[in-house]
């Protein structure tokens, strides 16, 4: 488990540490060990018409550049900055690591 990676409780805390030792010691396979990391990860927040306003103004780029990083269009970041649509799944996830490494991680 990395040091950003929270479990969600002891339980699962535990069950990862000794998966983590299986994997270790070739017992288990980097395919099963990425289920295990799966369970622990905490779930991509959701991204309202403020919040992606604010990431706009951190990073001080266009909501055309924004669409060009999320590899989607100015006009549905345009949608989700006046509260008419929401970002899912690929979008809501590059907003995400965006929000928590930076603008050089999308380039």
């Amino acid at each position: 488990m990395t040091a950003k990676t929270k479990a969600k409780s002891s339980i699962l805390e535990t069950v990862h540490a000794t998966a983590q030792d299986l994997h270790n010691l070739g017992f288990i396979n980097q395919h099963k060990m990425r289920k295990y990391d799966a369970l622990c990860i905490d779930p991509i927040p959701d991204y309202d018409s403020e919040k992606i306003r604010s990431l706009r103004e951190r990073y001080q780029i266009s909501q055309t550049v924004l669409a060009a990083l999320l590899n989607t269009s100015a006009s549905a970041v345009r949608q989700w900055e006046l509260g008419n649509k929401y970002p899912g799944g690929p979008s809501k996830k590059l907003l995400n690591l965006l929000d928590r490494k930076g603008i050089e991680a999308l380039t």
